[in-house]
């Protein structure tokens, strides 16, 4: 019998390879109203191997992309990761069309996460969006309005 050891890969793996995610270092400018200095929004957006973006207090956090120019976005891929603390959580992702002031909202998805079970939430949506200006998500990391930090593990966007 052959056999071979291979790393698993990544949930955000199967799809674009990751020279097809767009690099939004050079793409775009990010917004965001809060962050942990420990864990910035770089360690989310960028693939550095870092372990993601984490608010520097607790409550609604929003996350904005605003793209230099726009943009044509075939797929949206989103990891929460919360090993801790039971909470349910509810985020929103929005999108602004070049030139246009109202955004239209993609998904609106709430997640129960427990320490003992569903810790992680990987969330990929194949989309077809022309001409994106601005790409927003908003977290309530605690729906109950607990004193819960948001969290963002990966954002990568083809």
């Amino acid at each position: 019998m052959r056999k071979r050891l291979v790393s698993p890969p990544s949930e955000l793996q199967n799809g674009p390879a990751r020279d097809q995610w767009l690099d939004l270092e050079s793409t775009a400018r990010v917004e965001v109203s809060s962050e942990d200095p420990a864990s910035p929004i770089e360690a989310a957006l960028l693939p550095t191997g870092a372990k993601g973006w984490r608010a520097a207090e607790p409550g609604r956090q929003t996350i904005r992309i605003v793209f230099d120019r726009a943009q044509h976005l075939r797929r949206i891929a989103l990891v929460f990761e919360e090993p801790r603390v039971e909470r349910s959580q509810e985020f929103t992702l929005r999108w602004w069309p070049e030139g246009e002031q109202t955004p239209r909202e993609i998904v609106r998805q709430q997640w129960n996460f427990t320490p003992t079970g569903s810790v992680r939430e990987v969330e990929d949506y194949r989309v077809d969006l022309m001409e994106v200006a601005v790409l927003e998500l908003e977290i309530v990391p605690d729906r109950s309005h607990g004193p819960a930090h948001a969290s963002l593990t990966e954002w990568r966007l083809a």
